[in-house]
């Protein structure tokens, strides 16, 4: 079960940040691949995601916790999914607090990988981790 930590700064006040990365509306300006977003309520959100072979890719969130303006955690809905055949598990954390001149921004993405995924869990990590490096700078630009 990879866990993979990504911290960042960003130059701007906690409850500015938290403003657009806790709105799934911002998601397609920081967070990586995403289109568009669709269906939000305080229970969870869709995304439309860009495949990699240009297609459209709807994947499913749904909220665990919301403590503004502090931590957001969320996970895909994976039953019925093309997801579903690689990961068992996939779950996100958000974490914003004061840091001086701003906001220190950890992400912290946990996935179970499933049946012959397993073998491919550094590959896995890798771009969980380019992911959330992506979005950390994302979140950067949208917000500043």
């Amino acid at each position: 079960m990879p866990t993979i930590r990504r911290s960042g700064h960003v130059a701007a006040d906690v409850q500015t940040v938290w403003d657009v990365a806790a709105d799934p509306h911002h998601r397609p300006r920081w967070w990586p691949n995403v289109q568009r977003v669709e269906e939000v309520s305080s229970l969870g959100w869709t995304e439309v995601l860009q495949g990699e072979r240009g297609r459209p890719v709807r994947a499913d969130f749904t909220v665990l916790v919301s403590d503004a303006p502090s931590r957001l955690e969320w996970q895909q809905e994976l039953v019925d999914t093309p997801f579903e055949r690689i990961l068992a598990g996939s779950e996100t954390e958000l974490l914003l607090s004061e840091d001086g001149s701003g906001t220190r921004v950890e992400l912290v993405a946990t996935r179970k990988l499933r049946g012959m995924a397993l073998f491919g869990g550094m590959l896995v990590r890798r771009a969980t981790a380019k992911q959330l490096d992506e979005a950390l700078s994302g979140l950067a630009r949208a917000v500043g």
